[in-house]
């Protein structure tokens, strides 16, 4: 390991295949209309992510020193905890004044989610100089970037570029992740270092 190497890093929660399959199904045929506006006067272009890029972003470290990476795991085994159901929201456009993601908002109705974001967050911060970020916590997922000029408009009813609404997709968290981003012209692709069952600690 390279002395003062970093690593760009974030914990998240990761939807089941089947969730994200079906979910990135409905983005593209919900994003056809942009294509077709696109063509049309120039709005930006829209790219659909793969699979196993669909995450719930619980906190994002940004360039860490890699010698947190064992504590940041341990972190993760601390507060391990049952999340309980979640659901598929609407979609956003994010950020909502200059989007450049489309996403799908997450019902945490039994507010699982955000207390486990909530000790993460706490944890994290005492366990590294890291400084968390002081907007409210909204889980999403991520389905579809936007590049090149005009379009992103956050969609409303009254919007030409309205999308329909989203399946009604349900799972359970199993996991909370430790990921790795590497960034590259392609796109980021992302690197598990990190991995604790919550499903477990809810026995």
């Amino acid at each position: 390991m390279t002395r003062g190497a970093r690593a760009r890093l974030f914990v998240a929660i990761d939807p089941p295949r089947k969730v994200r399959e079906e979910l990135l199904s409905w983005a593209r045929g919900a994003l056809t209309r942009l294509h077709s506006q696109r063509a049309r006067n120039g709005a930006a272009d829209v790219r659909v992510l793969e699979p196993e890029a669909l995450h719930v972003t619980l906190c994002f470290l940004g360039s860490r020193p890699v010698e947190e990476i064992d504590a940041i795991g341990a972190v993760l085994e601390r507060c391990a905890a049952h999340v309980g159901e979640l659901s598929l929201g609407a979609p956003l456009w994010l950020p909502p004044r200059r989007p450049r993601a489309l996403a799908v908002e997450l019902h945490d109705a039994e507010g699982g989610l955000a207390r486990l974001q909530g000790s993460l967050r706490e944890a994290l911060v005492q366990a590294t100089d890291w400084e968390a970020e002081r907007r409210r916590f909204r889980a999403h997922i991520t389905v579809a970037r936007l590049r090149g000029r005009g379009g992103g408009r956050r969609s409303t009813p009254a919007d030409p570029l309205a999308l329909p609404a989203t399946p009604p997709l349900r799972f359970v968290p199993e996991s909370v992740v430790l990921y790795r981003s590497w960034l590259s012209p392609a796109g980021a692709s992302y690197e598990a270092l990190a991995c604790t069952d919550l499903l477990a600690a809810g026995l």
